[in-house]
C-alpha cells in the first residue's frame, strides 16, 4: 500500500481551514528519544499521519495543533533555516514525524547530519513560552495568517531550481537555497498574510550616504502614505531609514531580523524595533533567543527578497549584501528596482552594475515609479515628468527663429534681425506683432527688443 503525502510544509493548506490558535500548547513531547510523538511511538514505524488535524488514519490518531507547533517550533531550532534537504522531509511526511525522525537520528541520507549538534536538545516548550511572554508568537503553514500567497514566488522557485540541480547537480552549487520557510516567529498585532498581501522591501547600504538615507527615507513615507508596507531588514544605514520613513506616515514596518526576537540585532535599534513591534511587525526564522550570526544573514535575505512584491536597491557597494537580495529576489522573478546615485559614489557602484548586469531592473527615483513597477497593470502608473512650458513652445519654426534674430540686451530694427536670423524682412514685420501678442517682444520708440520673460527664458 502507498503512503500518502498530503502532510507538507510550505505554503499548503486545506480550503476553508480555520487556523490554529495562537498561544501555549500541550506538553513538550520530544523529551526523550523514544518518547511518543503524535501518538507514534519513536521506531515503531508507525503510518505517515495525512488528513484533518485530529483525525485517525490506519488507527493512528493524527497529531493534535498543539504537536504540529511544537514540532515546527523544535525544527526552528534543531536545524538552520533555509535546508531543502529538511524542507523535503517535512513535505513528504509531515514536522511531526520528521522531527521524530531527526530527534532519534533515523532521518535517511544527509538529513540527518543537518540536526546532528543539536538534536538532542528539546526546547520547543520553553521556545513558545518564552515568546508568549514577550507577546510573540510562532506562525506556521497550518495557520490561518501564513502568507502563502506571499510566499508563492518563493516555492515556485524552489522548485524549479530543485529541477535544473536533477540534471545539472552542480548548477547554483553555492546560491542560497530559495527554500520556504518551515515557520516564522512574529512580534506585533498585525496579520502575517496582511502584511505581506501589499508589501515592498527596500534595502541597501548599512554606510549609506546622506544622499541614500534622504532617498530610502522619502520613498518608504510615500509607500507607507499610499497604503504599501515596507519591508526591510532592521540594519544601519538604508534599512534603518526604511523603517523610519514608513513609521513617519503612520504606515506598518516589517523587520525581518537574522536573529531572536528577545534581542534582535542592532542592539542599537533597540527603539526603533520597539515601535516596530507596536505599528508593524517583527519577524524571524529563528527561536527568540537565538543570536545573529553571519550566515544566518544571508538566509534571512531570501525572505527580505521574497515576501515583498518587489524590492528596491538605494544604494549598496559592490560587495553589499543589498546585492545578494536583488539576486534572490531576481531568481524568485519578483520586481527589482535601482536607485541610481553619483557615478564616484562607491555606495552606488553596486547599484548600478546591477542594472547594467540585469536589464530587466528598473531604474526608480521616487514613490509613484516604484508603485508602477509593482502595482496593478494599468492603474498604478507613474504621472510622466515634463519640463515646465514656456510661451515660445507653441511658436512655429520661423517665429522661433525671428525670436532668436532678437539681441539678449538692447534694440534693434526689424531689417537688422532679419539679417541675423536670415528671414526675409517683410516676413519678420509679419512675426514681430504676433511675438508682441504672446509677450515675448515689444516694440519701443528706438525698435523691438525682448521682454523680460523672455530674456529669462532665453537664459534657461
Amino acid at each position: 500500500m502507498r503512503r500518502s503525502r498530503c502532510a507538507v510544509a510550505g505554503p499548503r493548506r486545506e480550503p476553508g481551514h480555520p487556523g490554529t490558535p495562537v498561544g501555549p500548547v500541550g506538553p513538550v513531547w520530544l523529551g526523550r528519544p523514544d518518547a511518543p510523538v503524535g501518538g507514534v511511538p519513536v521506531g515503531s514505524g508507525g503510518p505517515v499521519w495525512c488528513g484533518r488535524l485530529g483525525g485517525l488514519v490506519g488507527g493512528v490518531r493524527r497529531p493534535s495543533a498543539g504537536e504540529v507547533r511544537l514540532a515546527r517550533a523544535w525544527l526552528s531550532r534543531a536545524v538552520e533555516p533555509g535546508r531543502a534537504a529538511v524542507f523535503d522531509l517535512v513535505s513528504e511526511v509531515g514536522p511531526v514525524e520528521a522531527a521524530r525522525r531527526l530527534r532519534a537520528g533515523e532521518a535517511a541520507g544527509s538529513v540527518s547530519v543537518l540536526a546532528e549538534a543539536r538534536r538532542r536538545e528539546d526546547r520547543a516548550g520553553g521556545d513558545l513560552a518564552a515568546a508568549l511572554r514577550m507577546g510573540a508568537r510562532l506562525v506556521t503553514p497550518e495557520d490561518a495568517e501564513w502568507p502563502d500567497e506571499a510566499l508563492r514566488a518563493m516555492q515556485v522557485a524552489f522548485d524549479r531550481e530543485r529541477q535544473e540541480r536533477r540534471w545539472d547537480p552542480g548548477a547554483g552549487r553555492d546560491r542560497v537555497e530559495l527554500t520556504p520557510p518551515l515557520g516564522l516567529w512574529a512580534l506585533g498585532a498585525q496579520r502575517l498574510d496582511e502584511a505581506f498581501a501589499r508589501a515592498v522591501s527596500v534595502v541597501g547600504s548599512r554606510s549609506a550616504t546622506p544622499y541614500g538615507l534622504h532617498v530610502a527615507a522619502d520613498l518608504a513615507h510615500g509607500l507607507a502614505g499610499r497604503g504599501w508596507v515596507v519591508v526591510s531588514g532592521g540594519a544601519f544605514g538604508i534599512d534603518a531609514a526604511a523603517h523610519r520613513g514608513a513609521l513617519a506616515a503612520g504606515g506598518p514596518t516589517v523587520a525581518i531580523v537574522a536573529g531572536g526576537l528577545q534581542e534582535p540585532y542592532p542592539r542599537a535599534h533597540e527603539s526603533l524595533f520597539g515601535r516596530i513591534a507596536r505599528d508593524g511587525l517583527l519577524v524571524s526564522e529563528f527561536p527568540p533567543d537565538a543570536t545573529p550570526q553571519r550566515h544566518r544573514f544571508l538566509v534571512r535575505n531570501r525572505l527580505v527578497a521574497g515576501l515583498g512584491a518587489g524590492t528596491v536597491v538605494v544604494e549598496a557597494g559592490l560587495r553589499s549584501g543589498a546585492l545578494a537580495t536583488a539576486r534572490q529576489a531576481l531568481r524568485m522573478g519578483r520586481v527589482v528596482m535601482g536607485v541610481p546615485g553619483p557615478v564616484t559614489s562607491g555606495e552606488s557602484a553596486g547599484v548600478h552594475e546591477l542594472m547594467r548586469l540585469h536589464p530587466e531592473t528598473a531604474l526608480v527615483t521616487r514613490t509613484t515609479e516604484v508603485i508602477e513597477e509593482v502595482g496593478t497593470i494599468g492603474e498604478d502608473l507613474a504621472e510622466r515628468r515634463q519640463a515646465p512650458s514656456e510661451p515660445r513652445d507653441d511658436l512655429d519654426a520661423v517665429s522661433r527663429q525671428v525670436l532668436d534674430g532678437l539681441p539678449a540686451v538692447g534694440v534693434t530694427s526689424p531689417d537688422r534681425i532679419a539679417v541675423t536670423c536670415g528671414v526675409p524682412a517683410l516676413e519678420v514685420l509679419r512675426r514681430l506683432p504676433g511675438l508682441e501678442l504672446l509677450g515675448l517682444v515689444e516694440a519701443t520708440p528706438a525698435g523691438w527688443q525682448l521682454t523680460a520673460a523672455a530674456r529669462a527664458s532665453r537664459r534657461r
